[in-house]
């Protein structure tokens, strides 16, 4: 692994990390102490506040949908909290499957999973240009987050380091370490088949790749998308560079 990390820093938040470290392709490196990403935030210890106030951390952005938040509310002292919601569709369309009486194959819950990261690409660009200018904005630490810190966090983490210049294979390692980081919590799965749980609550290469694949096919690769689609600037991906690479 190029960023090895065995544990969470936190007690109440198992898939929290510094996004900072990573190497890029010019020989330059993604700035420590300044991003980071997470699970929910929602069982925070006060020894958890405690290391979050010391970084000083100064906002969340919760990427979670409107009953996520409501169920796992959180506050830090000193944090702005900023909400760009995108919902949970995967987990409900194949909850909802089971209700009905039909168990998917795995194979299923993995094209449902691959479709829900092309719609990242897809529906969310404004989401992910509104997380962009707060980390813009905002030159001080932020850390953004989910439910899991794995699939709407995994994706916006892959976004910004492809965005600064780490490779790809080093995005994809830094992705799948939320299998080795989240701890699965029963109370937020839902009831369902094991299998079928498990496809949902973990991560794959394949779900990553899926949303590279649509933002090359359609857009021509990451720098194009973001200053299409997504409505970057060049001028702001310079700006963006220059906070957050030390050269």
């Amino acid at each position: 692994m190029t960023h090895p990390i065995s544990q969470s820093i936190l007690r109440g938040a198992s898939n929290f990390r510094d996004i900072g470290g990573y190497k890029t392709v010019s020989g330059a490196r993604v700035r420590h102490g300044r991003v980071y990403r997470s699970d929910h935030l929602g069982g925070l210890t006060q020894f958890d506040l405690a290391i979050l106030q010391s970084l000083p951390l100064t906002h969340s952005i919760d990427f979670r949908g409107v009953v996520e938040r409501g169920a796992q509310q959180y506050e830090i002292p000193g944090t702005t909290v900023v909400s760009l919601p995108i919902e949970p569709t995967a987990a409900k369309k194949v909850l909802q499957l089971v209700e009905n009486g039909y168990q998917p194959a795995d194979s299923e819950v993995v094209e449902i999973m691959c479709e829900t990261y092309r719609g990242f690409v897809h529906d969310q660009a404004a989401t992910f240009g509104q997380f962009f200018r707060i980390l813009l904005t905002h030159t001080t630490p932020i850390v953004f987050h989910c439910t899991a810190g794995k699939d709407r966090t995994g994706f916006a983490a892959a976004l910004l380091l492809s965005a600064m210049g780490v490779d790809r294979d080093t995005v994809m390692e830094d992705y799948l370490l939320s299998n080795t980081l989240y701890r699965r919590d029963p109370a937020l799965e839902g009831q369902g088949p094991s299998n079928v749980l498990s496809v949902l609550w973990q991560v794959q290469p394949a779900f990553l790749q899926a949303a590279f694949d649509a933002v090359d096919s359609r857009f021509g690769g990451v720098s194009q998308y973001l200053t299409g689609h997504v409505g970057m600037t060049g001028q702001e991906l310079d700006q963006l560079w220059d906070a957050l690479l030390v050269k």
